[in-house]
């Protein structure tokens, strides 16, 4: 369908843009409701448990209700849902009440053309492409949401193993099938036995499930050769952030840190480059 890109490479990454910023939009209400769905599900699974009346509610998903400002109740229409443009028309207030609207919003949104377009600029027209795409931009989803709730909802981490795993079955992905499998399982268990070891050790859990199963996730993508390079990117971009939070004051002694965020900034940045980070570190030790 979109063949034409293929020997257009510029036109291909003007694409991919645009398309960022659209899906960048869609990615917003993802982050902020995905977490609510969650709880209202274990709020109805609760009253099922203690055989309590169950509470009718209103639909609520990815689709309806429609985007309202939470201050007024005001419907967001069409020409105010343009990714950033109707931001800065708005001039980041709501149109109806004047209250602020948080800049998170069109930054999502950059952040997730910028992201389309470094993968089609990095790997070009192609199917692995649109796997990549799926990959990087529910990566961008899941950070966001562990940051605001320290949760990885199992309903984007399991989609994201399985396509990682679905990209290697079908000969997409340049990892192999048995080499994504054991990616999955070293990833899952990798971080499972260092959550066990602390706990027995300090009385205390240092990280939750959700970040085994992105690391498994990440290891179907990567193959198991490269979760040491991810364990040790997370760990740089962590130390990095944290320290810039608590010279900024951000960041109390103490304080627990979601490390799903750095994860999935990890397993991009060596779904992007992991080759060429990988060979230009062999490389200092060839004589």
């Amino acid at each position: 369908m979109f063949s034409f890109l293929a020997d257009q490479p510029a036109l291909l990454i003007i694409f991919c843009t645009v398309f960022g910023l659209l899906v960048g939009s869609f990615l917003n209400v993802v982050i902020h409701r995905v977490p609510r769905m969650m709880e209202r599900t274990w709020r109805r699974e609760a009253q099922e448990v203690l055989e309590l009346p169950i509470e009718e509610t209103s639909p609520y998903n990815l689709v309806v209700p429609r985007s309202r400002c939470p201050h007024c109740d005001h419907a967001i229409r069409w020409h105010e849902n343009i990714p950033v443009i109707s931001w800065l028309l708005l001039k980041g207030r709501c149109s109806a009440c004047g209250q602020g609207i948080s800049a998170r919003y069109p930054l999502i949104e950059l952040l997730s053309a910028l992201i389309a377009a470094v993968c089609a600029w990095q790997f070009g027209y192609g199917s692995w492409l649109v796997f990549v795409l799926f990959a990087s931009f529910t990566l961008l989803a899941l950070a966001a949401i562990d940051l605001d709730t320290t949760l990885l909802p199992d309903a984007m981490t399991f989609p994201l193993l399985w396509a990682g795993l679905l990209a290697a079955l079908l000969g997409i992905s340049p990892v192999s099938l048995p080499d994504a499998v054991v990616g999955a399982m070293a990833g899952y268990l990798s971080l499972w036995s260092l959550y066990w070891v602390f706990k027995l050790v300090t009385g205390k859990e240092g990280m939750g499930y959700g970040d085994f199963k992105l690391l498994a996730a990440l290891g179907a993508w990567l193959g198991w050769q490269y979760l040491p390079l991810v364990i040790l990117l997370s760990s740089v971009v962590g130390l990095v952030f944290a320290i810039g939070m608590m010279a900024r004051g951000g960041l109390k002694k103490g304080q627990g840190i979601p490390f799903g965020p750095y994860l999935a900034i990890a397993g991009w940045i060596a779904l992007l480059w992991g080759d060429t980070i990988v060979g230009a570190y062999l490389g200092l030790f060839q004589f």
